[in-house]
């Protein structure tokens, strides 16, 4: 079989198969789930992710179930104003910044695969223990003893890759990076311009992340918003992305949390749902590519949180993959190698750059310079220039400024 046989059908394995089809490419995807659902919470979709989507013909699709993400907003815990800055087509791409529900966007690709490259294609319940290769091709191991042969495999399986594990057994669990966190959603009247992402506060004291990722989902004209709080914490729980919370398990930190535009204990409060996870990663690969096997989103580099960037760099390998497998047909290992070569470093600076100055960052240098205490006025604490110049930094690290998105 020439098949490219894709372990995972999460946001990058389900994106990659819509890819290879668009080029005329025959996959097959496994995963491990027993269905698929639409579960979990938000994930934001930065200019150049829309850009694959767009591409793929998706954007309207994700427009009518998402909020267009129109401004980043930065407070202090005080409620102070930090710093403002418009995002996606306000701010002058091409490609606007969706904020969505994890589980419509798994359903839009859901849709879009099923006919597309066929239903057929997608097994599920489909438990990959382990893959072999020859000068043939390749050969996917499953837990129920059947097998799956192919030309090459892409790992797509996330941060607990079964591949990556064969492949660096030596590796180690993730990566603490000393940040718990707890997410969930709220169903919520609009606040700010009812399409900002708002950070507010600092992980000593504890840090707030909020946007909608849903409008007017009922008579009240209500959002859905999703939410994280983070906050420094020395010990933690084994890693597990959805350990189930309450509210009461944080609360405490942020009852005096009280803006004009928001109440955040009330806001905590009404949550529908509260997952708990710390904020982990894993230090950056030498290779991901071995003759016939790759990795691809977070079984290739999972990152922290912190810039909104994680479903994206998955996004963008995926459209990467797929093109370099159409431009080299003849030899699939070389395709895969190409695009190592191509995505391997950019995606270890964003690693890198989300441990060290991240939007976030702007928070932390104020933090830092007041001392946690309010301000007078922020231009005594912060230049706008600095400020403009932290948040472009992380852009052009992640490949989103606008110069690099009209070169590629």
């Amino acid at each position: 079989m020439n098949d490219v046989l894709i372990v995972g059908g999460g946001i990058g394995g389900l994106t990659l198969g819509l890819e290879l089809s668009r080029r005329g490419i025959g996959c097959r995807v496994f995963e491990s789930a027993p269905d698929i659902k639409a579960v979990g919470v938000g994930v934001n979709l930065l200019p150049h992710a829309m850009r694959a989507y767009a591409e793929l013909g998706l954007q309207p699709a994700l427009e009518r179930v998402a909020v267009e993400t129109a401004e980043a907003a930065f407070y202090n815990r005080f409620g102070q104003l930090i710093y403002r800055e418009p995002l996606g087509r306000r701010a002058g791409y091409e490609w606007p910044q969706l904020s969505i529900h994890r589980g419509d966007l798994q359903m839009i690709l859901l849709e879009a695969f099923n006919p597309r490259v066929g239903a057929d294609r997608l097994h599920l319940d489909a438990h990959c223990v382990g893959a072999e290769q020859d000068e043939r091709g390749v050969l996917l191991n499953f837990k129920d003893g059947h097998t799956a042969r192919g030309a090459v495999v892409i790992a797509c399986d996330g941060i607990h890759s079964v591949i990556r594990r064969k492949l660096y057994p030596a590796e180690g669990p993730p990566r603490y990076s000393g940040i718990n966190m707890w997410r969930g959603v709220t169903r919520w009247k609009p606040v700010l311009s009812g399409a900002t992402m708002v950070r507010a506060g600092w992980l000593k004291t504890g840090k707030l992340v909020h946007y909608p990722i849903r409008n007017n989902i009922d008579a009240q004209g209500r959002q859905l918003v999703n939410w994280l709080w983070e906050i420094e914490t020395p010990d933690y729980k084994a890693w597990d992305w959805n350990r189930e919370a309450r509210v009461e398990d944080f609360i405490a930190d942020v009852e005096k949390w009280q803006f004009s535009w928001l109440d955040v204990p009330a806001f905590f409060r009404a949550a529908d749902v509260v997952l708990e996870y710390p904020m982990v990663d894993k230090d950056p690969l030498p290779a991901w590519t071995f003759g016939r096997v790759t990795l691809l989103g977070d079984a290739a580099h999972p990152m922290y949180p912190r810039g909104s960037n994680g479903a994206g760099q998955a996004i963008i390998d995926a459209r990467t993959l797929a093109e370099c497998l159409a431009k080299d047909k003849a030899d699939f290992r070389k395709a895969l190698k190409a695009y190592e070569t191509e995505r391997l470093a950019p995606t270890s600076n964003v690693v890198l750059e989300n441990r060290r100055n991240p939007p976030d960052a702007i928070l932390r240098e104020v933090y830092e310079r007041t001392g946690d205490r309010p301000f007078d006025r922020i231009d005594s604490v912060i230049g706008p220039e600095e400020l403009k110049a932290l948040s472009d930094r992380y852009k052009k690290v992640a490949g989103y400024d606008k110069p690099a998105l009209k070169r590629a």
